[in-house]
């Protein structure tokens, strides 16, 4: 069985945040002649069938840079946390900085989670960072945190080496980047590339060759465990540089065309066509 592992914003995800009609088409084909679909996102479960093409798809998902995994079904099958203690030390670490701050948790994200966000003005995030009460966060029962995001507006990129900087070596977390503008910080255990291996183990499966898609640096984790990394055209040079092969853009239908013409996975209507006549 081969197995697809295919990041959503910037990859699977257009511009307007949907699945394209041809990347829907060539999904279906693909779990059609039994190939393993999984969606490995850095977004929030919620915030992923949410999406309203991605509730047809019924394959695993792996949330949160993969802090959180479920079946096919919708069951939890596993799930890394940071620790209270780490959480409030981040915290405090990212709000001396003066960034904004998204904490994602088993009740959801807070103040938000990142999808909403993405076309408010300077204006509105900076009133939602500066009056939402964090401490409320932590009074709430059994609270499991998957993930911080320190989140900065595109005229202050310099402070993201700093948040990697300042946080580098002094806990057990992993960070990346699926954004120019944010690090993202979960447990070293929540991890694309892990959260695939992890999944095979469990289900007690072995995937003959895994096909990694992405456009971030959150991505950079599933190209290392891939048989073959496939970056999208969007993606930022230094993405482009990690992969195997480099495909047309989330605008382009690029997921579809590097299934049917760079990796041939599938048909092409050209081969199709030939076949017939």
């Amino acid at each position: 069985m081969k197995c697809l592992s295919i990041d959503l914003d910037g990859t699977l995800l257009n511009s307007q945040h949907e699945i394209s009609e041809e990347n829907m088409k060539v999904l279906q084909e693909l779990r059609a002649k039994g190939h393993q679909i999984i969606l490995n996102t850095g977004r929030a479960y919620g915030d992923v069938v949410g999406v309203k093409s991605v509730q047809h798809l019924e394959c695993p998902i792996f949330c949160v840079n993969g802090s959180v995994l479920f079946s096919e079904t919708g069951e939890l099958l596993y799930e890394a946390t940071i620790s209270i203690d780490t959480y409030k030390e981040i915290f405090a670490a990212l709000k001396e900085m003066g960034v904004g701050i998204l904490v994602y948790t088993n009740y959801g994200g807070f103040p938000s989670t990142l999808p909403p966000l993405h076309h408010k003005s300077k204006e509105e995030l900076d009133t939602l960072f500066q009056e939402y009460n964090y401490d409320d966060i932590l009074k709430r029962d059994n609270l499991k945190i998957y993930k911080l995001i320190a989140l900065v507006h595109h005229d202050q990129l310099e402070k993201i080496p700093e948040v990697k900087t300042a946080l580098a070596d002094q806990m057990d977390i992993a960070m990346a980047s699926s954004f120019p503008n944010n690090v993202e910080i979960t447990s070293s255990e929540a991890h694309k590339g892990k959260a695939l291996l992890r999944y095979q183990q469990m289900m007690n499966v072995s995937f003959e060759e895994i096909f990694a898609f992405g456009d971030g640096g959150n991505d950079l984790a599933q190209f290392e465990v891939a048989t073959t990394s496939v970056a999208m055209g969007n993606a930022p040079l230094a993405i482009q540089q990690q992969a195997d092969l480099i495909t047309k853009t989330n605008d382009e239908d690029g997921f579809a065309y590097a299934v049917r013409h760079l990796l041939k996975l599938l048909e092409t209507e050209e081969s199709v066509s030939l076949i017939g006549s």
